[in-house]
């Protein structure tokens, strides 16, 4: 469903581009200024979509951290259980060696 969603989007910002590019070019001002104005829109939709980018950097770094802090945590639980395991096996033994 998010595979929708993010095309989705993807479709709105293009027919927005090609909007607003026919919108200018149809407009009645010079070739100097329709130049200047697509080249402004031009950089606004690059800066978009490096906004975007970084964003989604951001949220994939923060699930490796998530998830690189739940493997260790599991790690740690594993690693308890092992001792604990093993504690209880010398106990285990070591009462029967008396007995």
């Amino acid at each position: 469903m998010s595979d929708h969603d993010g095309g989705g989007f993807l479709w709105f910002l293009t027919g927005l581009g090609i909007g607003a590019a026919l919108g200018v070019l149809y407009a009645p001002k010079s070739g100097r200024e329709t130049r200047e104005v697509l080249v402004n829109k031009a950089e606004e939709g690059r800066d978009v979509v490096v906004e975007r980018a970084q964003r989604a950097k951001q949220q994939a770094n923060q699930w490796v951290d998530k998830g690189r802090d739940m493997l260790n945590q599991q790690k740690e639980q594993f690693k308890s259980a092992y001792d604990a395991g093993r504690q209880a096996y010398r106990e285990a033994t070591e009462s029967e060696t008396k007995a």
